[in-house]
This record gives C-alpha cells, sequence and structure tokens, in this order.
C-alpha cells in the first residue's frame, strides 16, 4: 500500500494540472448534478414495519380523511384578549389557507369552543327538559290509573246493577277508548324521553371525553388552530411552510401573534450559519500557527472545501432518489470539513518536515503520500466502516445518514491522497516561510546535523508531555481513567427521544409556540397520540357511537391521560380514530409511559369489546424510533469494533494495540454520553450551551456518535501509533519508540484535534435543533479521546509494557498481509525502482 500510494503521489506531483482538472470538472458535474435532480429533505424518521406506520398505512387506505399530518398555529392575543376584529382576522386567515393546494382543512378555534361550550349548555338544557317531561309523564300516568280506576268502579257498578254488557260497552265504550288513546300516548312518551335519556347519556359522555381540551384558553388570550394538510407533514416543501407562515403571520395587522409549531417552521433548507463559519474560522487561525504561512494553512482548508463539495453535492443529487432527512447533510458536511482539513494536514506537514530536512520536493511529495497518506487511507477506512455500518440496524433514514457521510470521508480520503500532492507541487517551495527556509539551510550546512538531530530528538522526547506521561505512567494512566469515569456517571440516566419545540432555541418561533401552547392549552396538547380501532362488522350507528365512548373511556383510565376523544369513524363504522392527549410534552418520560401502557391495553379491548386498537402520529411514532435504535445499539457496537479490530490489526499487527485503542474509545463514548446528559437532559450549563428547556437526548445521538467518535478515535490511534512503531521498526527500544513517536505525532495530532474539535462545536448553535446536541457530542467526545486517551492512556500503557505492546503470534504474524502503514518499504533502490517504472 505505501509503494502504491508512493507512486500514486509521484504522479499527481507530475501530473499537476490534470488531477486538478479532473477534481474540478467532478465538481463542476456534482454541483449541476445537486442542482438539477434534488430532492426535499425531510425530518421523516418513521421506520418500516412498526405498529405506528402500520397504523398509518391502514388509516390512509380506511379513513384518508383523517390520515394526512397535522401542525397547530398558537394565536396569541394582547393583554385585553380577543375581540370581534381580532377573531376575524383569525377566522379569515384559517380560510385562507384552506385554499392552499396542501392543506386539506383547519380547525377555527373559536368556533369549535364555541360548540364546545353550548354542548354544555345544551346538557343542562336537556336535563332541565328531561326533568320537566318526567314531570309531565308522572302527571299523565296519574291521570291515566284515576281514570282506569273510575272506569272499573263503574263497569262494576253497572254489573251489580244487573246491565246488559250491551248496554255497559254503548255507556263505558268511548271513556275505554279515550283511556287506551291516553296509555298509548303515555307509551310513546316514555320511549320518546327514554331516547332523549339516551342521548343526553351520550351528550354528557362526549363532553365528559372532551371536557380537558380547549381550543381558546380560559383567560381567553389564546387560541390554538389545527392544520390538517394531504400528505405526510414531513414532505411540505419549504415554499409551503412559508406561505403557510405567511398568511398566519397576517393577523399581526389586528393585533394578534401567530406562532407556528415546529412542524410548520422546520428549516431544513439552510446548510451553514455564522456558528458554523466561526469554527472553521478557528481552524484556519490553528493552521495558520501551525504552518506559519497563509498558503500553508489555507492547502487544508482548500482541500476539505474540495471534499466537501464533492461529497455533500452527490449527496444532494440522490436526494431526488431516496427520502433523505436534513441531518444527512449537515453530518457529511461536518465530518467532511474535519476529516478534510485533518488528513490534508498529515500529508503536507510530512512534506514541510522532509522539505526542511533538505529532501527532493518531488520525492518529499511521493514520500509524504506513501508515508503519512498510507496512515490517511487506513484511518480514513475506520471512519467509513464504522459509518457504513449504520445500515446493519435496518433502519432507513440511518442507513442513509451513514453512507452519505461515509461517501463524504472516502472523497476526503481521494482529495488527500491526490489532489493535496498535485496541490503541493503548484505550490512549490511557498509552502514553508522564507525564514523558515533560512534556518532551515543553514542548519543542513552544518556537518553531521543528521547524527546530532537524531541525538537531539531522542533527548527531547525525553521532555514535554510525551515526557511527564511515560516518567509517571502508572499514575497518568490512573488519572485519566478516574477523569472519564467521572465525567461518564451522568450516562447511566440516559434517556431518548427525537426533539419537540420545547428543544428548540427560546428566540424561535417553534419554541415560543410551544411555550404559549404548554401554559394556555397543557404540554400534553404539543403531542397528541393518535388510537385507531376496528371495530366488529355490522354495528348501527347508535351502538358504533356507545362503543366509541366505551373505548374512549378505557383509553382515558390511563394514568397521566388527560382526555381521550373520538374524532372520526369511517362510512362502514369499522375504522374509528381516538384522540389521546397526555398529561406532558411528547418527549417527555411520563408519556413514553402513557404511550406503552396504552399498547398493553390492546388485548384487554379485543376481549371486552372485540375491537383490535393500535397507535400511530407523530409522537407515538418518535417512541418507536427510539426504541428501535436503543435496540440496534448493541449489535452496531459489535459490527462496528470487531470490523475495526480487524484492520487495526493489520495495520499494527499488535493484539495489544488494537485492544488498547478500543478500550480508550470505549471510556471516551462513555464521558462524552454522559457530558451530553448532564447539559441536555439535566441543564448543567444551559445558558452556555442555549438548552432553555432540557429534555430527553437525541434517540439516534448515541448510535451515530458511537459510528463517529470510533472512526476520529481510530484516526488519532493510527496517526500517533504509527510514528511508534516506525520508531520500534528503525531500531528504537519499545520504551523509547513510545516516546520518539509520540513526539513525532503530538504536534500534528494536537493541531488536528484542536481543528475538529473547532469544526464540531460551530455546530453547537446551529440553526437545526437535531445538530446541536450531535456537535457537541464529537466535539467533546474528541476532546477527551485525542488528549486523554489517545495522548496520555495510551502512551502510559504502551510505555509499561514495552516490547509486549507489539506481541504478536507467529502463526498469526504468518498469515495477516503486510500493509506497511509506517513506510518502511520506501527504501531507496525500491524508490529508484518505481520513479523508472513510472518514466517508462
Amino acid at each position: 500500500m505505501a509503494l502504491l500510494l508512493y507512486r500514486l503521489g509521484k504522479f499527481s506531483y507530475r501530473r499537476r494540472w490534470l488531477v486538478l482538472s479532473l477534481w474540478l470538472v467532478a465538481l463542476v458535474a456534482v454541483g449541476g448534478s445537486a442542482a438539477a435532480f434534488h430532492g426535499t429533505l425531510s425530518n421523516n424518521f418513521q421506520i418500516p414495519g412498526t405498529e405506528t406506520q402500520r397504523i398509518a398505512d391502514k388509516l390512509k387506505e380506511d379513513l384518508p380523511s383523517a390520515s394526512g399530518g397535522t401542525a397547530t398555529i398558537v394565536f396569541e392575543a394582547p393583554d385585553g384578549g380577543f375581540t370581534d376584529a381580532s377573531r376575524a382576522a383569525v377566522t379569515d386567515a384559517l380560510k385562507k389557507l384552506e385554499t392552499l393546494p396542501d392543506v386539506r382543512g383547519t380547525v377555527d378555534p373559536f368556533a369549535t369552543q364555541a360548540q364546545v361550550d353550548q354542548a354544555g349548555q345544551a346538557i343542562t338544557d336537556g336535563e332541565q327538559q328531561l326533568a320537566a317531561g318526567q314531570a309531565r309523564l308522572d302527571a299523565s300516568k296519574a291521570q291515566l290509573e284515576a281514570g282506569k280506576a273510575q272506569l272499573e268502579a263503574a263497569e262494576q257498578q253497572m254489573v251489580a246493577a244487573g246491565a246488559p254488557a250491551a248496554a255497559i260497552e254503548a255507556q263505558l265504550g268511548k271513556q275505554k277508548a279515550a283511556a287506551a288513546e291516553g296509555q298509548a300516548q303515555y307509551d310513546a312518551g316514555v320511549k320518546e324521553l327514554e331516547a332523549s335519556k339516551a342521548k343526553l347519556e351520550l351528550g354528557k359522555r362526549q363532553a365528559e371525553a372532551s371536557s380537558a381540551i380547549r381550543f381558546v384558553s380560559e383567560d381567553g388570550k389564546a387560541a390554538v388552530a389545527q392544520v390538517q394538510f394531504n400528505g405526510s407533514i414531513n414532505g411540505l416543501s419549504p415554499e409551503v411552510r412559508q406561505q403557510v407562515q405567511d398568511i398566519a403571520h397576517g393577523t399581526s395587522a389586528a393585533g394578534v401573534t401567530a406562532l407556528a409549531s415546529k412542524e410548520i417552521t422546520e428549516d431544513i433548507s439552510e446548510l451553514f450559519g455564522i456558528a458554523e463559519i466561526i469554527g472553521i474560522a478557528v481552524a484556519a487561525l490553528v493552521l495558520i500557527i501551525m504552518l506559519g504561512t497563509l498558503v500553508a494553512a489555507g492547502l487544508p482548508l482548500v482541500m476539505a472545501v474540495m471534499g466537501v463539495g464533492v461529497g455533500v453535492g452527490i449527496t444532494f443529487a440522490l436526494s431526488g432518489l431516496f427520502d433523505m432527512s436534513s441531518i444527512s447533510p449537515m453530518l457529511a458536511l461536518m465530518l467532511g470539513l474535519a476529516v478534510g482539513i485533518d488528513y490534508s494536514l498529515f500529508i503536507v506537514n510530512r512534506h514541510r518536515t522532509q522539505l526542511l530536512a533538505g529532501m527532493d520536493p518531488e520525492e518529499s511529495v511521493a514520500r509524504a503520500t506513501g508515508t503519512s497518506g498510507n496512515a490517511v487511507v487506513f484511518a480514513g477506512l475506520t471512519v467509513i466502516i464504522a459509518l457504513a455500518a449504520l445500515v446493519v440496524p435496518g433502519l432507513p433514514f440511518l442507513a442513509v445518514m451513514g453512507l452519505a457521510a461515509a461517501g463524504t470521508v472516502a472523497v476526503a480520503v481521494l482529495v488527500a491522497i491526490t489532489l493535496t500532492p498535485a496541490m503541493l507541487s503548484l505550490i512549490g517551495r511557498r509552502i514553508i516561510s522564507k525564514r523558515a527556509w533560512a534556518k532551515a539551510n543553514a542548519h543542513n550546512a552544518e556537518p553531521g546535523h543528521e547524527a546530532a538531530d537524531d541525538a537531539k530528538d531522542r533527548e527531547r522526547s525525553t521532555h514535554g508531555w510525551g515526557g511527564l506521561v511515560t516518567r509517571h505512567p502508572v499514575l497518568a494512566m490512573v488519572a485519566g481513567v478516574i477523569l472519564l469515569g467521572t465525567l461518564a456517571l451522568p450516562a447511566t440516566q440516559l434517556q431518548l427521544a427525537l426533539p419537540d419545540g420545547g428543544s428548540e432555541p427560546v428566540d424561535s418561533e417553534a419554541y415560543q409556540a410551544y411555550d404559549v401552547t404548554a401554559r394556555s392549552f397543557g404540554e400534553g396538547v404539543t403531542g397528541p397520540i393518535v388510537a385507531v380501532g376496528e371495530f366488529p362488522a355490522g354495528l348501527d350507528e347508535a351502538a358504533a357511537t356507545t362503543l366509541q365512548y366505551d373505548i374512549a373511556d378505557k383509553l382515558r383510565s390511563v394514568d397521566n391521560v388527560v382526555a381521550a376523544v373520538p374524532v372520526a369513524i369511517s362510512d362502514d363504522r369499522r375504522t374509528a380514530v381516538f384522540q389521546v392527549i397526555p398529561e406532558e410534552g411528547p418527549a417527555s418520560a411520563s408519556t413514553v409511559k402513557v404511550v406503552s401502557e396504552l399498547r398493553g391495553l390492546n388485548g384487554e379491548i379485543k376481549a371486552d369489546y372485540d375491537v383490535a386498537m393500535g397507535l400511530t402520529g407523530q409522537t407515538a411514532g418518535n417512541i418507536d424510533v427510539s426504541t428501535k435504535l436503543g435496540d440496534a445499539l448493541p449489535p452496531y457496537l459489535a459490527i462496528v469494533v470487531g470490523l475495526s479490530l480487524i484492520l487495526l490489526l493489520l495495520v499494527f499487527r499488535s493484539i495489544v494495540v488494537p485492544l488498547l485503542a478500543t478500550g480508550g474509545f470505549l471510556l471516551s463514548l462513555a464521558a462524552a454520553f454522559g457530558a451530553v446528559v448532564a447539559v441536555y437532559q439535566w441543564g448543567w450549563l444551559g445558558t452556555v450551551f442555549d438548552v432553555a428547556n432540557p429534555g430527553a437526548v437525541l434517540s439516534f445521538l448515541p448510535i451515530i456518535l458511537i459510528g463517529v467518535l470510533f472512526g476520529l478515535a481510530m484516526d488519532y490511534q493510527v496517526f500517533i501509533a504509527s510514528g511508534m512503531r516506525e520508531a520500534f521498526m528503525h531500531g528504537s527500544t519499545a520504551k523509547e519508540a513510545v516516546r520518539v513517536g509520540f513526539r513525532h505525532a503530538a504536534a500534528v495530532v494536537t493541531a488536528a484535534a484542536i481543528i475538529m474539535v473547532s469544526v464540531f462545536a460551530g455546530f453547537i448553535f446551529s440553526h437545526l435543533t437535531m445538530v446541536r446536541p450531535l456537535g457537541f457530542a464529537m466535539a467533546f467526545g474528541v476532546l477527551l479521546d485525542a488528549f486523554v486517551v489517545r495522548m496520555t492512556i495510551v502512551p502510559a500503557v504502551m510505555y509499561l509494557l514495552g516490547e509486549k505492546s507489539w506481541w504478536l503470534p507467529r502463526w498469526l504474524d504468518r498469515i495477516l498481509p503486510d500493509v506497511d502503514v509506517e513506510g518502511a518499504k520506501l527504501s531507496r533502490p525500491e524508490k529508484d525502482k518505481a520513479s523508472a517504472e513510472l518514466v517508462h
């Protein structure tokens, strides 16, 4: 591999314009494809095969009118409350929304609340009417009974007097007929009263079911309207979202503040923001400090931009073919920038060092590509393996996310080993400042400087951080483990969920809508649960209605359920839809428990009412996604670690180094989880990181963090340990090799880690809420892994183990291919032969 990359570096150096032209053509082609074929990004995290998706599909088939996505708009009036004019403005805005092609309908809060209030009054009036009717019936019954008694007495007297039957019938017949008619009227009145009682009872049940739901707040200062769309809420284009907001905001002319929920306001069209740019600026500053010239510092940045342009461009071009979440290009961008800068930096730094030592520029570029480029390839492979393995859990949105990021990292590797050598050829001597050249030339002119440099290098390796760690290896190891273990403690309380409006920035419309809705109507209104029942065949309207309320009563019996209301039933009365309002928000632990207990009622409802129940909707779907992701973590971790252990075994030809690398990763991963829980779940330092409403952690953060952090951790392991192995292979003792290798790699790894942390940290304040905890977790994880694990624990343990660090069973040594990551095969004869072959 080293020899192949050496030849590739030399080819790129000599054919620089060809290489540069090919990459520019690729960039233009990908950019054009992205502009022409890109689709609409969404945040649809549904998983095929889950109950939520199955019930949603059934609802779409059986009751299309209730299957579209819904969102809310909360209208807030001034202190005086809503006036006739402001109510009319809200109603007009909702009517305008109904004219949009994507909107199926709206629910006017004032009309609906009036109906609810009138229903309550109607029940009171009905009870009074029933009481009056009952009194009339009682009076009629008394009159009938008195009349019957009189007739019977008269008939008995006539019989006693010996009157013939014909005479009795002639005299009492009309009275008997009148009594029979009165009895019939009484019986009809009883039936009518019973029907009215049954109707009133259903009205009471309906009022009881919806009593906890309001559409206009009790203080009259807020009203919440529902907007139903024809299709999924996640499939709405940015243009439609903006149209809905513009129409709603038109009520401001009447003094009403309209606040659309997160589902409507979610902006997924913008990739870059101010925070991300600041992160890149910090990375540029680190490069300038390390490399000394703007040209040298700018090169890794340009390489990263080229890699991201091609990689993210391909992602956008494919978004028209695949259902892609908004976080997919963001993750690809985040990783592409970070690794793109680092990978190019490793090669540039090696080239600069060799030039200053007097090596020929062409030879230096080729050798840097064959050595540092070799490490870049294997480091990139670990990241690609970890990200591509996201297809294993079987979650479509996660697979697309992982492949998009893995593809961008692969492009970054290709840019580093082809375009970087070509650009180094174009830049030439300008990669190093004049002052550094003068100093190097003077030093190289001194006789015997090479031997003196080697001695000085060995002596210097005993100083600095590497010298301190290896002088006190036990203390360094124990301190590092204790630090990471302490930071990991909060991870035991990790709770997972997808974000709701309460996790948005405080100044965002989505957060304000969530806050006003929660304060005025209860948190549960922001995350209703949709229950769907499959009723028995052959029910008439009355039986179906009664069954609806029986089921609603059963659903409402679950703890922390505020209301359960029948909202729709199909024409054949086979499919009924219920809206269940939990007490707390959709991402809370109590709502997760509510969903679990509602599903636990399925067997009982089936046994008692012969009704098959299922849950769907955004809240239940998000909980399903979180559960599925949690279940996928252990097998994913096993696959990623297993494959990467094999790769590291090939790279380092050691049993200990891969195991040490993986153990250190697990420590830094646990510590990163702990920090995320403390900040985003518990709210520690919430004002610093703009966490206004702490809650459950983003459900797919752990699985992405495992993939990304493992790959990046192995990056630094490869760069540090390959330097140690190189020193060991060139004759240093095992313990001396730890110090020498550390010294050679420490500066560039430190700079690379700071750059990566800076890039990731820029996303902590991203406009996309889901990206924020991910940026924090990766920045903090890389910080700990680079400085505590790779630069403290790893050298301490390897120094303690000495030659045992490089132990490999002989039988395994014989069958393992030699990938030569340290470039030991790049001896002078082989290089000359390679050059000759390239010329011919």
